[in-house]
């Protein structure tokens, strides 16, 4: 059975629609716009830079400002970014406190 044959419901319009159309809207209205602190447009693999000391908690390591962030992740939220950092697991700052580099 192929895909172009499932129709799913599309509670926005009330409308049956095949579920290749339904893929397709979720992934375009999926597209949050993540802004950094001066208002550049951030990405998924962007480097960021901090702007701002700040304490991890949990960690009980403050990143300086200053510090490099690469390869970050985009989350959904307009104001997360998910970012890896040596020693730290699951970091996760607020796209307020840093700069795209």
């Amino acid at each position: 059975m192929s895909d172009d044959e499932d129709y799913v419901y599309d509670e926005a319009s009330g409308e049956w629609i095949s579920a290749a159309d339904a893929r397709e809207r979720a992934a375009t209205s999926g597209a949050v716009e993540v802004r950094d602190a001066v208002g550049n447009i951030l990405a998924d693999g962007d480097q960021v830079t901090l702007i701002k000391d700040l304490t991890v908690k949990g960690a009980g390591q403050t990143l300086k400002r200053g510090t490099l962030i690469k390869s970050i992740r985009l989350t959904g939220d307009p104001q997360e970014i998910d970012c890896k950092f040596e020693g730290i697991k699951g970091l996760v700052l607020r796209a307020e406190f840093v700069r795209k580099r």
